[in-house]
């Protein structure tokens, strides 16, 4: 507020600051009751937007509960630890194959039976371009040159470096007798080479490692194949072996830790919701009142939540068949056990409480939609939590508009004030010097009669 000079009391003996703070209390009072306002219109309106993030919450863990997300969790298993299995999307539940690992794929390589005295020396015997020919020697695949005067290890060089699909190296037998050998990058039949000279004559190699697929041995003598360790024995399946051995048994089934995380984090942005709807709306016996208290909009959601949960799921039953139920005090229990026994029992039925299924016609029978836990909750809290039009929302933003006519309220109140203090100030300041000339005048006043009356006076 402005600021005038005062002579409280120089004349009145009355202290007028205090007069004056205290009559603008009284003159304040409406603004203080408007500050109050405002500071709990604000307190509500935080409070709508924690629970608006509480019930978006519920919907990011409602929408991971998708029947795609769900279809999709796929988990493959093997007997062996030597045969590693994994299963997407694209996998079937309840797949199983056993089979008998035989052979494993390995590289074909090859060994130049040239002895060569140094690794840094010219290259003169064989004499380079190489031919690199299909394993029969029937098709020439490509031709590895090399400048004149290179060395074994130039010539090791310029195989690695090129796209031969080969890795060429030195081996040292002893001291100053050097072998190149020749190796084919990938594994598999399809990857065996022979090595010939330009005319196309075979040079004399040593053979090394056979290039060869991996097969395994299925039930009914069938034989897979692969040029490597890794087979797709059935859709959406990849099985890596590591050693030859049998009876290896491969399957696949729903991924029940993965859903029970999923369901598992729905219930717990559930409970976080109800619980957050709780200590607003509900006041505690000796406490302050709840700060939303009796809140029909927020009351209303909680008990829309626990009906998603406590309701049937079209004509399959109650949720608490797969482990969800509601507690006594009004919040949601999940019983993970019972939740991964129901899955593996009947993955199908599951899936469609949680996630819900559109209506499908097999051979003229109709099994009718119906709308998953998961759905309903996602739909309450998107209608809660939308960012545009959610009930949540618009709460909060009424409130937040409620707060902007508060504080223009007071401060149109605190320029109001100011005038009246400086008003009230400038009367009591007028007051004093009125008071503080009556003052002065009485006194001469005096004076002048004591010296008409007195006896004394020359």
């Amino acid at each position: 507020m402005a600021s005038t000079s005062s002579i409280s009391g120089l004349a009145s003996g009355l202290d007028t600051e205090s007069i004056i703070t205290n009559l603008m209390a009284i003159e304040a009072r409406p603004q203080t009751l408007l500050k109050r306002t405002l500071s709990d219109t604000q307190a509500k309106a935080d409070a709508y937007r924690a629970a608006n993030t509480r019930f978006d919450a519920i919907r990011a863990a409602a929408e991971a509960l998708t029947s795609g997300s769900l279809q999709a969790a796929r988990t493959a298993s093997s007997t062996s630890t030597s045969v590693t299995a994994s299963a997407t999307a694209a996998a079937i539940p309840g797949s199983t194959v056993t089979f008998d690992v035989t052979s494993l794929a390995t590289k074909h390589s090859l060994t130049l039976a040239q002895d060569f005295s140094s690794t840094t020396d010219p290259v003169t015997v064989p004499v380079f371009p190489i031919k690199v020919m299909s394993a029969d020697g029937s098709t020439e695949r490509a031709t590895i040159s090399v400048p004149p005067g290179a060395s074994l290890l130039d010539v090791v060089t310029a195989v690695n470096s090129s796209s031969y699909g080969l890795n060429a190296t030195v081996v040292q037998l002893s001291a100053g007798q050097y072998r190149l050998q020749i190796e084919a990058k990938d594994s598999g039949s399809e990857k065996a080479f022979s090595l010939a000279d330009a005319d196309g004559n075979p040079i004399s190699t040593i053979e090394g490692t056979t290039g060869r697929d991996a097969t395994l041995t299925l039930a009914g003598g069938q034989v897979a194949t692969s040029p490597t360790n890794t087979f797709q024995l059935f859709t959406g399946t990849s099985v890596t072996v590591s050693k030859v051995e049998t009876g290896v048994k491969v399957s696949v089934a729903s991924d029940s830790s993965a859903l029970t995380a999923k369901m598992s984090a729905l219930v717990e942005a559930a409970n976080g919701a109800l619980g957050l709807i709780k200590g607003y709306t509900v006041s505690t016996p000796g406490a302050e009142l709840a700060r939303l208290q009796g809140d029909r909009g927020l009351i209303s959601l909680a008990d829309q939540v626990l009906g998603a949960v406590s309701s049937a799921v079209g004509g399959l039953g109650s949720a608490a068949q797969f482990g969800l139920q509601l507690t006594r005090d009004g919040k949601l229990a999940f019983d993970t056990g019972k939740f991964a026994s129901a899955l593996a029992a009947d993955p199908a039925k599951v899936t469609a409480m949680i996630a819900g299924r559109a209506e499908s016609t097999v051979d003229g029978v109709t099994t009718p939609a119906v709308t998953g836990v998961a759905q309903k909750l996602a739909a309450i809290a998107t209608t809660a939590s939308n960012s545009s039009t959610g009930t949540i929302t618009l709460l909060a933003q009424g409130r937040d508009s409620l707060a902007k006519d508060l504080t223009n309220k007071i401060d149109n109140w605190t320029l109001r004030l100011e005038k009246r203090k400086s008003v009230l100030s400038a009367q009591f300041n007028a007051l004093e010097t009125a008071l503080s000339a009556l003052k002065t005048q009485s006194t001469w006043l005096s004076s002048q009669v004591n010296q008409l009356y007195n006896p004394n006076k020359q």
